[in-house]
């Protein structure tokens, strides 16, 4: 009896341990991040080719025969039959609301991706971008379109693989009895140059406009035609990522303090770096997986993060899981209707244009307010 006190202190103790970290600004950063989701997510299901009201649109979202029905979340997350519903329910579920699921996921791998980049390399420029994970894969797009249009079908997969050899180059690039962030760095830029150039040379073999236009769409990223196939494509990797990376937190925090620290702390830095970085491909793999190479998310949000929740890697990761959707979604909107509002076109364009254009101005915002930009 004497003991029940002393463990229940214990428990109370490491609980708040815990729970300390989480404080206003990151729950402020992660209520109106999904709030943004939720609005943004209610406006691009609001609009298609099926007239409908928003109220009709708004009733079908919400509708208790398929929130509350099992069998047809079964049939969006395990593939299936989807059970009989409304046409409004039907079209809403079935064609839009993925959609908006796929932009979540994309934006959730690309932030904490870019996160644990900016951690490995001690570099807050750096991104999947930067370190050749998006030139990779986009260069296996377009030779799988323009040479290899037979394995079509295994593109998703053929992106993930050149995404990871692009890193495994980067990585054997940089080593030389070891790694260091700034080695990683310019291989990277090396490998991105390098790729991004034999992409270019690729256009000039394809002699169907309609390949062109696909593979401008996967290399600039695009959410056009998503459905739940994408969503059950992505969702597994991106659980694993996002709880490696949860978990890896206390990890990235020690890199941040240096090699040196890092190893006068007992870590082997060359085997958690290489970890670490594994992870990053892994959540970067699973968004190019779905939505082809989409620019500037997992490099400008982990900075709008950092700026809100401070440097700490257990809130960073949670802010980027948040805010990472955010971005994607209210960009996706703004790919969706943005042709309409400026012109009136019903045209789509591809969602990498809009966060390219926001990215941009970000960065020059960040250029004139920061005196030092590079290491963190």
């Amino acid at each position: 009896m004497a003991g029940g006190p002393v463990t229940d202190t214990t428990t109370t103790t490491r609980r708040k341990r815990w729970f300390s970290w989480f404080d206003g600004s990151l729950i402020t950063l992660c209520l109106g991040s999904v709030a943004v989701v939720v609005v943004g997510g209610l406006v691009q299901v609001s609009f298609g080719a099926f007239t409908m009201s928003i109220v009709q649109t708004w009733q079908a979202v919400f509708t208790p025969e398929v929130v509350l029905n099992a069998q047809a979340w079964e049939a969006f997350l395990l593939g299936g039959e989807v059970p009989e519903m409304s046409k409004e329910s039907l079209i809403v579920w079935n064609i839009r609301l993925p959609r908006v699921f796929v932009a979540v996921l994309v934006g959730m791998n690309l932030a904490v991706s870019g996160a644990i980049f900016q951690a490995v390399t001690r570099n807050e420029l750096a991104s999947p971008f930067i370190l050749g994970v998006s030139s990779g894969a986009g260069l296996m797009i377009l030779l799988t379109l323009v040479v290899f249009s037979g394995l079509s079908a295994f593109l998703p997969l053929i992106a993930s693989i050149g995404g990871a050899v692009a890193f495994l180059i980067v990585y054997a690039i940089a080593w030389k009895s070891g790694t260091s962030p700034v080695r990683l760095v310019l291989a990277g830029v090396i490998v991105g140059t390098v790729f991004g150039s034999l992409q270019t040379a690729l256009f000039f073999f394809a002699d169907d406009i309609g390949v062109v236009q696909s593979a401008i769409a996967w290399t600039t990223g695009s959410l056009t035609g998503t459905d739940w196939e994408q969503v059950r494509m992505a969702l597994p990797w991106t659980a694993v990522a996002m709880l490696l990376a949860l978990v890896s937190s206390r990890q990235l925090n020690v890199l941040l303090l240096g090699e040196s620290t890092a190893k006068s702390l007992g870590m082997s830095v060359e085997k958690v770096r290489f970890a670490l970085s594994g992870v990053a491909v892994l959540a970067a793999a699973a968004s190019i997986a779905v939505a082809g190479i989409v620019g500037f998310v997992g490099l400008i949000v982990p900075h709008m993060v950092r700026n809100i929740v401070g440097s700490d890697y257990k809130k960073l990761v949670i802010g980027c899981v948040f805010a990472g959707p955010a971005l994607m979604v209210a960009a996706d909107v703004g790919a969706r209707l943005g042709l309409a509002v400026l012109v009136g076109s019903d045209a789509q364009i591809p969602v990498g244009i809009v966060t390219g254009l926001v990215g941009g101005p970000y960065f020059l915002y960040l250029m004139r307010k920061q005196d030092r930009m590079g290491e963190i």
